[in-house]
């Protein structure tokens, strides 16, 4: 018969799988600097040898890097590989825009349809306070601040769906188009009636998942997505025809 693991290694492979689930559910994002030794010991009720080896465990998977002085932080090794080729590929291959908002159609349809479904007393607090931030960017007209309540807001939702690859790929979809959505907020927030309708659109889809509407949620961000992809493609053909009128002004 094998022998028995020690001790140290089973507590630290059990404090390797609750890290693991934090980062799993978001609740530890890319850049969050983890506790100390002694306060993971703490909270864990583990030995701090049994924390050491677990943060050892998780840096040779690359889920955590540690830097001399600098503490020791969550990596963004879940969402790069996917992130990073994806954003040269976008910016070589505009054709690629269109289908990266298709798929972003149906992932905030599908998390809306799941929050409405899943969302907890815990979740629903967060989101409204994600919609409040949201909604008060909105009114007072600050780009910026509405940028990104935008995005946070979004990722409450995929968050909120309670389905880890729903979190994830929305925010590494978000990472690869976040100049398309700058700009295209941008573009709205000199035009009021567009402006109106994208803060109209966030209220829709956040009383659906608030009332459990799943079939109303789903419909209402799938809506709002549409509208993003179109404005976004009108957006670009507006500015096509600006340079192509700039050319020919310069040629006559």
């Amino acid at each position: 018969m094998a022998p028995l693991s020690s001790p140290v290694v089973r507590l630290a492979d059990s404090v390797v799988n609750e890290i693991e689930k934090q980062i799993l559910d978001g609740a530890l994002r890319p850049g969050d600097r983890i506790p100390s030794e002694r306060q993971l010991a703490e909270n864990f009720g583990v030995s701090r040898p049994s924390i050491r080896e677990a943060i050892q465990k998780l840096v040779a998977k690359g889920l955590l890097i540690t830097r001399h002085g600098g503490g020791t932080t969550v990596t963004d090794k879940l969402d790069a590989p996917f992130v990073d080729p994806w954003q040269d590929m976008v910016k070589d291959h505009p054709v690629l825009h269109r289908d990266i908002l298709e798929v972003r159609e149906m992932l905030e349809a599908q998390a809306a349809e799941l929050a409405a479904q899943r969302a907890t007393d815990v979740d629903m607090v967060r989101l409204d306070k994600a919609f409040a931030a949201l909604d008060e960017a909105y009114a007072s007209k600050d780009l910026d601040k509405s940028i990104a309540a935008d995005v946070a807001f979004h990722q409450a939702i995929a968050e909120t769906s309670h389905n880890v690859l729903i979190g994830h790929l929305t925010a590494s979809l978000m990472r690869v188009i976040h100049d398309h959505v700058s700009n295209n907020l941008k573009h709205s927030h000199t035009r009021p009636a567009q402006w109106d309708q994208l803060r109209t659109q966030h209220r829709t889809i956040w009383k659906a998942i608030k009332a459990n509407k799943a079939d109303k949620a789903s419909a209402a961000a799938k809506e709002h997505s549409v509208y993003i992809r179109e404005s976004i493609e009108n957006n670009a053909l507006d500015e096509h025809r600006r340079v192509s009128a700039l050319r020919r002004a310069g040629t006559n």
